[in-house]
């Protein structure tokens, strides 16, 4: 489908995405084809025709448009549990992390941890990683 791998075409959880996300269009083309019925005396054929045009609209549009409503990966905060990084501070209990190339604020989960340590998140509580010790043994986690 345009450019896309065979298989890898739009799932049904894409298309209801797609679908609902085209709900509050298909409300307010209608809302207006009963206002213009009515105050502008159009009759009830053009404005059944106006409605289905904006439908099949959002039906062509769809082959376009479907990857921006498919899941992908997850990203953002989300996308950094498990992940590990370097204390850039004495986590006492909180402090900052290096995770890549960002600095996030972090806590330390049980024992505090010191500079230079490396460390695993555990979750995210706001904006703020909580994060363990990796020992020395466990240094191929991500």
């Amino acid at each position: 489908m345009f450019g896309a791998r065979r298989g890898s075409g739009p799932d049904a959880r894409t298309l209801l995405r797609y679908a609902l996300m085209q709900l509050p269009g298909i409300a307010l083309a209608i809302s207006a084809a009963v206002i213009a019925r009515h105050s502008f005396d159009i009759g009830s054929r053009a404005a059944f025709l106006a409605v289905a045009l904006w439908v099949l609209k959002d039906i062509a549009m769809f082959p376009l448009v479907w990857r921006a409503y498919a899941p992908g990966p997850q990203s953002g905060p989300f996308a950094l549990d498990g992940r590990s990084g370097i204390a850039q501070e004495r986590l006492a209990p909180a402090g900052w992390v290096r995770i890549g190339p960002e600095l996030w604020r972090a806590r330390a989960v049980g024992n505090f941890i010191e500079a230079g340590a490396r460390v695993q998140v555990l979750s995210l509580d706001g904006f703020c990683l909580c994060v363990k010790e990796i020992e020395a043994g466990n240094a191929d986690a991500q």
